[in-house]
């Protein structure tokens, strides 16, 4: 039954989660494949550690398999499942660590580019991790998901369990406030020609 992977990437993420309930691993290789960067990069920009977010990523994706068998399809999307998972798993991690000191955590590993543009891009992620970090977390979660992940304020309503009018006044306060944070730092963050 298993099917190449190229010949999956046009089937949706519900089709490919009952095709591995059903037995097909090349279902659950593709479904891996598109799903794990974009909830390692939530994880990521809402944890601020690079193996945390991997530890998260993992363990999001263990749940998804585990429940696959029991997937009803068309009540949630996959992604919106997933995020939700993440965000739990995330605040779980945060209130756990709050008594770890900060020097114990490792700082993440960037790809090499050159050394300017590596020290620019560490800079400029830095800035908004640390912009993201004064946020409250709900308005971080809100901001996360509509402004880096791109969802619709509907879908991030529905994974925070609040109304799109909440996401709409989250998501505004929280970028006005990350405008003001950043703002006298356009010029040091290499954003003074752009």
């Amino acid at each position: 039954m298993d099917m190449p992977l190229d010949t999956m990437s046009d089937e949706p993420d519900e089709v490919l989660l009952v095709l591995f309930a059903n037995g097909d691993a090349s279902a659950a290789r593709a479904l891996t494949g598109r799903l794990t960067p974009r909830v390692m990069g939530h994880a990521y920009r809402l944890l601020g550690n690079h193996a945390e977010a991997e530890d998260v990523t993992q363990e999001a994706m263990l749940r998804l398999w585990n429940i696959a068998s029991e997937w009803r399809q068309g009540e949630a999307r996959v992604s919106t499942w997933l995020y939700r998972v993440v965000a739990n798993l995330c605040i779980d991690r945060k209130r756990r660590a709050r008594n770890v000191a900060l020097d114990s955590i490792p700082e993440p590993e960037d790809g090499r580019a050159s050394v300017a543009e590596t020290l620019q891009a560490k800079a400029r992620a830095e800035a908004l991790q640390a912009a993201l970090d004064q946020l409250p977390d709900r308005q971080r979660q809100a901001v996360v998901l509509r402004h880096i992940e791109g969802l619709a304020n509907p879908e991030i309503a529905e994974i925070m369990e609040i109304t799109t009018e909440a996401v709409e006044s989250l998501t505004a306060r929280g970028k006005r406030t990350l405008t003001a944070v950043l703002s006298g730092r356009q010029e040091e963050l290499g954003y003074g020609d752009e």
